[in-house]
């Protein structure tokens, strides 16, 4: 199998031995993997036998030019957004089934985590895999190419969705969209408002996360 294109920080495990889990985290846009990777350390002490990658997005930032983007939101349409998460989906799952097999791990041992932009490659990646991943974390962000998704959906792991009321970057009307629209295809969906939360993921979400986590992984 060929090296991913796709690089970015990683963190753990925390017990110091092989692998059990991975969980990867996707930034969101004009940010990189080092956004994320940071919250690795709370999860690892609930995850101890858990690898945290966080790849950097493969393209500059319009705007942000220290930043990487998932696809350009230059154009912030429906199809451009669902064009944009079809086009840089391969890489994306090239480099996880790469680490899942570098470490002898399937994706019932894979949890995707995803902000903002990288909450909708998770959203899109992890219902369209070959086998379901444990979980798939989406916070801050919108389910793109939320049409076709009964047509294309393969697998249905649960989700948990965290989104600000406050948010001023991503509408608080695409968690109710997305929820129902998982619902509607067979998803078990976690969807949790936060009151005064702007774009962001607070302390309530990292427990929520460690929650959903921790029952999947524990009951694998």
């Amino acid at each position: 199998m060929s090296e991913p294109q796709l690089t970015g920080p990683s963190f753990g495990p925390a017990t110091g031995n092989p692998p059990k889990q991975l969980v990867v985290l996707l930034h969101g846009r004009g940010a990189n993997g080092n956004d994320l990777i940071g919250l690795a350390p709370m999860l690892a002490e609930h995850l101890p036998d858990a690898l945290f990658l966080a790849p950097d997005a493969p393209d500059p930032c319009e705007g942000a030019p220290f930043g990487l983007q998932w696809f350009s939101l230059t154009d912030r349409s429906p199809e451009n957004i669902a064009a944009g998460v079809r086009g840089v989906a391969p890489a994306i799952d090239a480099f996880l089934d790469h680490h899942l097999a570098q470490h002898g791990l399937s994706d019932g041992d894979l949890a995707l985590f995803g902000f903002s932009q990288g909450s909708m490659m998770a959203l899109h990646i992890g219902m369209r895999r070959t086998t379901a991943p444990a979980a798939v974390l989406g916070y801050s962000g919108l389910l793109a190419a939320a049409d076709s998704l009964a047509d294309e959906i393969t697998v249905r792991p649960p989700v948990l969705l965290v989104h600000g009321e406050a948010d001023e970057i991503v509408p608080h009307a695409a968690l109710a969209a997305a929820e129902t629209t998982l619902r509607d295809a067979g998803v078990t969906v976690e969807a949790i408002s936060r009151p005064g939360l702007g774009h962001g993921i607070d302390d309530d979400g990292v427990r929520r996360a460690i929650t959903l986590l921790d029952r999947v992984f524990t009951s694998a």
